[in-house]
């Protein structure tokens, strides 16, 4: 495959989002001090996760979002809505700046690497060893999911992937190349499965800011669903909580959470303290911040067709459909972000605005887990797993009334076989329990389903078939420029 030169916009500009990437090889990657002790680099780690947030654009591509026919579009999701390729890269919440943040995260990933290696990889850097390499294979997961086509095996070692970069960046030019999705998923699995057994939870003064053995687990369970290897789906779902139960992890919807007030729900949802979080991240992002100012989400059409009790097997509106806030559809919203505002200065106006974002949660390793046992005709595990979620999210929950079953799953979709039923009945919980999260996408292009959006006045249809190219982000226009091969149009 021809490689193309391509300037450190992907890993060097894009670490310090400076003006000057020459001046930035002539210092470290972290400016506070040279990398030599075990400290230092685990201090570095905390940069190899993207400070940039895909929820904005990847939730408005989705059929969560609605056109509300509002005309004030002051924050940017409306592109996406579109389909538009090029979008301002320096713009929060847009694919060109998560592209960024994704290979700023990867460059710390990379020096912390090269550091342990200068160090002699002694047992001291153990640890850290793990988590850059588990990072480095979820940020570049990531990126082949939102900027090239889904896994598939029949394609895979034909679709053009996305750079695999593994090697600290010396130079302002470097050559780089695509690759194809199957050795992107070959490097991640990778390492995924050599870093994973360093991990150790104990190195870490807040867990939940870093991968653990559960949030790598748990990142092993979407990998491993979208390569469709179902049974070690099952198997590193099975690792995330040891000693305890799922259960005892899931959001308690219709108890706990149930009596919380807006405020009170924005502080808990992406809490530390949150047994359903394995894995936040804080981003530079507006998100939450005002939902009238995006004109594409939670319409009322999304909210009758995603939250109405008839729309979902079990005939029962589940609890977070009482926690929509909003007069009308201009704000529907579940409080589920806080924004921190932080200012430049003291006295200053203007500042940056950042999200605590939920990378990985137990209720997706439950879904993913339940999807896998269906593929490999364990529908009764299945069936268990969807009980538990249900008993977490139905109000006043009976254990005999509301317990879920195979009849509930084929009456609600009487034209599928039991198996896409089942399939189907996972799906349409995570629809409703990651409005506002964006991984509604990730299903829609790992499945392959269509979707079609409909303006507010009715008169423009956008449809994106299973095999349309537009399904693909379009790689950011400065990389392209640079020489990286663009999507197909």
């Amino acid at each position: 495959m021809k490689k193309n030169k391509i300037f450190i916009y992907i890993a060097c500009s894009s670490l310090l989002l400076s003006s000057s990437c020459k001046k930035f090889l002539e210092h470290q990657p972290d400016d506070r001090t040279e990398l030599n002790s075990s400290v230092k680099v685990a201090e570095l780690l905390a940069n190899a996760y993207p400070h940039g947030n895909y929820l904005a654009f990847a939730e408005a591509m989705s059929d969560n979002a609605g056109d509300k026919g509002t005309t004030g579009r002051d924050l940017p999701n409306s592109s996406p809505w579109n389909y538009i390729d090029q979008i301002d890269a320096t713009s929060e919440d847009t694919p060109p700046f998560y592209w960024n943040s994704c290979y700023k995260a990867i460059a710390a990933a990379n020096y912390a690497l090269e550091a342990i290696d200068k160090a002699g990889n002694t047992a001291e850097y153990s640890a850290s060893r793990g988590e850059a390499l588990v990072a480095r294979a979820y940020v570049h997961f990531m990126l082949v999911t939102f900027f090239a086509k889904a896994y598939d095996p029949v394609t895979a070692a034909s679709d053009p992937g996305v750079p695999y970069v593994t090697l600290p960046q010396k130079i302002v030019e470097g050559n780089y190349t695509r690759g194809t999705v199957a050795s992107v998923y070959a490097n991640i699995e990778k390492d995924l499965l050599e870093g994973l057994p360093l991990i150790k939870n104990n190195s870490y003064r807040v867990p939940k800011y870093h991968f653990t053995t559960q949030a790598a687990h748990a990142f092993a369970t979407r990998f491993y669903l979208f390569k469709k290897d179902y049974q070690k789906v099952i198997d590193h779902a099975n690792a995330v909580f040891p000693g305890t139960t799922i259960a005892d992890n899931l959001r308690a919807w219709n108890t706990a959470y149930n009596v919380l007030g807006y405020y009170e729900l924005q502080a808990l949802y992406t809490n530390s303290t949150e047994p359903s979080n394995l894995l936040l991240q804080e981003a530079n992002s507006y998100w939450g911040r005002n939902y009238a100012g995006y004109n594409f989400g939670l319409s009322s059409g999304v909210r009758a067709t995603v939250f109405n009790a008839g729309n979902n097997p079990t005939g029962k509106a589940l609890a977070m459909t009482t926690k929509i806030f909003g007069g009308n559809e201009t704000v529907y919203n579940i409080p589920k972000f806080r924004e921190h505002f932080v200012k430049q200065t003291i006295s200053a106006n203007f500042g940056d605005a950042y999200n605590m974002v939920p990378l990985l949660t137990a209720e997706e390793v439950l879904f993913n887990r339940a999807e896998a046992n269906i593929m490999l005709g364990n529908n009764s595990q299945a069936i268990a797993d969807l009980d538990i979620y249900l008993s977490k999210r139905i109000v006043g929950y009976s254990a005999t009334a509301d317990k879920f079953t195979e009849n509930k799953a084929t009456s609600f979709f009487p034209t599928l076989t039991v198996k896409d039923a089942l399939v189907g009945t996972v799906l349409n919980f995570k629809r409703q329990e990651y409005m506002h999260e964006g991984l509604r996408w990730l299903d829609i292009v790992r499945l392959k389903i269509p979707i079609s959006h409909v303006s507010a006045n009715g008169q423009t249809t956008i449809s994106l078939g299973a095999n349309d190219p537009k399904r693909l982000i379009q790689i950011p226009q400065d990389a392209i420029a640079a020489g990286l091969a663009a999507n197909p149009r």
